[in-house]
């Protein structure tokens, strides 16, 4: 498909546009076996030992929401992508992009919401820098960061693992951080106690790695694009099917109510502390039950499988027995939620 002549917002939501941008622009200038297979970090092997390098941005719109803010999410987010790439999280560096005007308070706020969020992710925050920019060329501030990790033993995510008949285990309810970044806004009315999602993965991942970490196949966190856009990447990468059941895929109501009055698909709307793994058939089980006792965890589920058909698509079957396909997110309805 022709790239579009300017940069839209919807280069931003992390689906259809986000990846033409990537891979006619980026890869096509860029492209190395590092950065070919476009996940959520760069594994480099040095010593026989493999290390997990991942760098984000966030310009999350409005800096605070309930449950998190812009400093707690830029850890959550650095680390999480350590994670789903089967890297346990050891330091992050973070860069701060300041608009002059900024409150001295908010900024203190948001340096403490990282550090506490660094504590807790037991990361360690060992650098960064600080520009700033004229007032109303920032938005109040930006955050980058990057994040080092280390892969443990016996990990393997490459999606050509993938067989069919692999199972789909989805950590917990999907959708809570996007759509409670829209109500924060004040954009539309709706009474609801939700809270963003966010908060670090390891917790979840570690013990599935110890479990049997060469069962583990694929994984990712539905962030931008949301579950959609990850399963609609990877039926691409591997040329199988991937067929979900929708009544399995736990979603809060809140979330489905603000979806339906937005006419919007949960499906594509952005989570910031789940994962969904691809995991081998004999081990699925096990998973989500180790997953189901783990405080977070509570909701998991397998809510597909690997299908050789249809070929490179993504299909939700329904409990009245129907179909249809999924497919990446198209334009940017909730702009600027990470």
């Amino acid at each position: 498909m022709k790239l579009e002549q300017c940069i839209e917002l919807a280069h931003g939501a992390g689906g259809k546009s986000s990846r033409r941008l990537i891979e006619q622009v980026i890869l096509a200038e860029c492209r190395n076996p590092l950065l070919e297979p476009l996940a959520d970090a760069a594994i480099i092997e040095w010593d026989k030992t493999r290390y997990a390098l991942t760098t984000d941005s966030y310009v999350v719109s409005p800096l605070a929401f309930p449950g998190g803010s812009i400093g707690e999410l830029a850890v959550n987010g650095t680390v999480n992508d350590l994670a789903v790439s089967g890297a346990k999280p050891l330091v992050i560096l973070s860069s701060w992009i300041l608009e002059a005007g900024l409150s001295m308070e908010v900024f203190q706020r948001e340096v403490k919401a990282m550090a506490r969020a660094a504590k807790a992710a037991s990361v360690i925050i060992a650098g960064g820098d600080t520009k700033v920019v004229e007032h109303g060329k920032g938005d109040g501030l930006y955050i980058t960061t990057t994040g080092y990790g280390l892969v443990e033993p016996g990990v393997n995510l490459d999606p050509h693992r993938v067989e069919v008949g692999d199972k789909i285990l989805l950590s917990g309810p999907i959708g809570d951080h996007g759509i409670t970044v829209l109500l924060a806004r004040g954009e539309i009315e709706l009474e609801a106690t939700l809270k963003t999602d966010s908060r670090p993965l390891w917790p979840m991942i570690e013990p599935m790695i110890r479990l049997e970490p060469s069962a583990i196949k694929w994984m990712r966190d539905p962030t931008r694009g949301g579950l959609a856009s990850v399963l609609n990447e990877l039926a691409h990468d591997i040329g199988f099917g991937v067929m979900i059941e929708e009544e399995l895929i736990p979603i809060r109501q809140e979330v489905r109510g603000a979806c339906e009055i937005l006419g919007l698909d949960p499906l594509h709307i952005a989570s910031e502390g789940q994962f969904v793994a691809v995991v081998d058939q004999k081990k699925a089980v096990d998973f989500q039950k180790l997953l189901n006792d783990i405080p977070g965890g509570e909701e998991a589920r397998i809510i597909g499988v690997i299908s050789d058909k249809p070929s490179g698509k993504v299909v939700t079957l329904s409990a009245y027995g129907g179909s249809r396909m999924v497919d990446m997110l198209v334009g940017d309805p909730l702009p600027r939620i990470c």
